[in-house]
């Protein structure tokens, strides 16, 4: 009876029914996947502002047309070329710039420019916790509910953080990457930081002609040993010599406030008469007032700024928001050599989002200046397709005609900048002729978001014509559909998931119960059942007698 009763529970045990069921060799047609009834797919581009992207004079500044599907505010361009102190209160008021975030004063050189200039920075957080409750504030997406913690240097500010009352998205203003800023050769620049962060920062000018202490020799090179605490500013005099494109960060504890966002791209421009630079290129990407020696050789400047995250890191500031916990996490239990990076970034977004606001617009026979800077732990191997490039300069060094080099793949260090001439002349060398040419990291992880491709800093040179009324790309509406859905990069969807080879290429699907297994089990589990109750009962009637 009892070798019964245990050969019925390994039939039992073999048999039972699991609550889910994996598909055989070849799985059944592939089902209406739900994800799509509770999760909205998002519109390509949100078209908030379809007006900033017209060419428009505001306060005397020239703004360029700018076709993308997000352009930049021109009301902060305007303030970012003039400087808050030279602009209508109309003009600083449909900003979030605080009105000594950006002074400019005195002509010294006679030559029509200011060249005193003072900017203000402070430290913002992005996609913290908050301690109101169980959610992030100041939020911002690089990708379609991707939210990891960042810090990056922004603008001194005015109002909320936040967009709206109603709102936890961070004003347009706070966002990745920590801003462009552009000065002119010779300007005397004086850069405060005010510290408005729980943790100690300072700002490190990376390849800018400066000199080691101010003039009334405090600390000017931003290094560990002289932090500016919460709640104290510092500031930074330069007055550069040399024009090139240059780098700043924060310079304490490096490894992990690099990584947080806290560096961005300093451009020294050629002096020029009349030269009224555009300070601040929010965001990257376009810069819709170029200087004046740019306006001689190019028809188009863009800033491409290339970033990475490691979710490890970033989740920091997401677990805690006392900053004695997240000191000590990140500094004693956080361990950079054993870090990942998950995300990579393009102007502070990754795909699709770079879409929006990282697409570089072209026409034929037109000259475009790159400024390309990588912020990244890892080597990027910037590929652009059907078009090869001219490396202008290395690290705001200016390369004779002779070494200047034109390939197609351009390898870029952590904490390289290199200046690139893109010619789109159809003559099958610069270019192949018009299209929505891609353009991305050639390191294969660098067009990944936590594994999932496409996306991380791919973007398109797109040539005007193929771009609908809203800036996005013609031609790829089924590609849109499916990444503007936060449940592909929550891997939730399959990737070949609609259309005519869904059931070859998308899920496997629900498979029918096997109504056999489930028979057998229940009599197999119902007789060891019956049988252990009649041992049973069998005993005790026993053990009366």
């Amino acid at each position: 009876m009892l070798f019964i009763i245990a050969a019925l529970v390994a039939v039992a045990v073999y048999f039972a029914p699991t609550m889910l069921q994996k598909a055989d060799i070849t799985p059944p047609a592939t089902v209406y996947n739900r994800s799509g009834e509770t999760v909205a797919v998002e519109k390509p581009c949100s078209n908030e502002h379809p007006e900033w992207r017209q060419a428009q004079v505001i306060d005397g500044v020239k703004i360029n047309e700018a076709p993308s599907c997000e352009p930049d505010n021109p009301y902060d361009i305007a303030v970012a070329v003039k400087g808050a102190n030279n602009v209508s209160m109309q003009t600083l008021m449909q900003t979030h710039l605080a009105q000594d975030a950006l002074t400019m004063t005195d002509d010294l050189d006679g030559d029509g420019d200011p060249d005193v200039i003072r900017i203000k920075l402070e430290v913002a957080e992005l996609n913290g916790a908050s301690p109101d409750g169980d959610f992030l504030i100041n939020t911002y997406d690089i990708a379609p509910s991707i939210q990891p913690g960042l810090w990056v240097f922004t603008p001194k500010s005015s109002g909320m953080a936040l967009k709206n009352f109603n709102s936890l998205v961070a004003n347009p203003l706070l966002r990745a990457p920590s801003p462009v800023i552009r000065v002119e050769q010779g300007d005397k620049v004086y850069i405060t930081l005010e510290n408005t962060h729980y943790l100690p920062h300072t700002i490190h000018l990376h390849g800018v002609d400066h000199s080691w202490v101010t003039a009334a020799g405090d600390d000017n090179d931003g290094m560990e040993e002289h932090p500016v605490f919460p709640g104290k500013s510092h500031t930074y005099e330069i007055q550069p010599r040399h024009a090139g494109t240059m780098f700043y960060h924060c310079h304490v504890q490096t490894a992990q406030h690099y990584m947080m966002g806290l560096n961005g791209m300093f451009i020294v421009e050629e002096n020029q008469p009349n030269n009224w630079v555009q300070t601040f290129n929010i965001g990257a990407g376009q810069v819709r007032h170029p200087s004046v020696a740019v306006q001689k050789s190019y028809s188009q400047e863009y800033d491409l700024y290339y970033q990475s995250v490691d979710k490890k890191l970033a989740k920091i500031i997401q677990n805690a928001n006392d900053p004695r916990l997240i000191a000590h996490r990140m500094s004693r239990e956080y361990n950079m050599t054993e870090s990942f990076e998950n995300y990579f970034m393009l102007n502070g977004h990754s795909f699709p989002y770079t879409l929006r606001d990282a697409v570089i617009v072209a026409n034929d026979n037109e000259d475009i200046k790159l400024h390309v800077a990588n912020a990244q732990r890892s080597l990027v191997a910037l590929h652009i397709h059907g078009h090869k490039a001219t490396i202008t300069a290395y690290d705001g060094v200016e390369q004779p005609a002779g070494s200047q080099i034109t390939r197609d793949v351009f390898d870029i260090a952590p904490a390289q900048r290199l200046d690139l001439r893109l010619r789109t002349q159809n003559n099958g060398l610069d270019s192949y002729g018009p299209g929505l040419w891609m353009f991305h990291d050639h390191v294969p992880t660098g067009t990944t978001t936590d594994g999932m491709e496409p996306g991380g800093n791919m973007a398109i040179l797109a040539y005007k014509p193929l771009l609908d009324e809203q800036g996005m790309p013609k031609m790829h509406d089924a590609l849109l559909d499916q990444v503007f859905n936060k449940d592909y990069y929550a891997k939730k969807q399959a990737v070949w998931g609609e259309g005519d080879f869904a059931p070859l290429l998308g899920e496997a699907g629900l498979i029918a119960p096997d109504y056999v297994r489930i028979v057998v089990f229940g009599l197999a589990a119902g007789l060891a059942i019956g049988l252990i109750i009649l041992v049973a009962l069998v005993y005790k009637r026993k053990q009366k007698l």
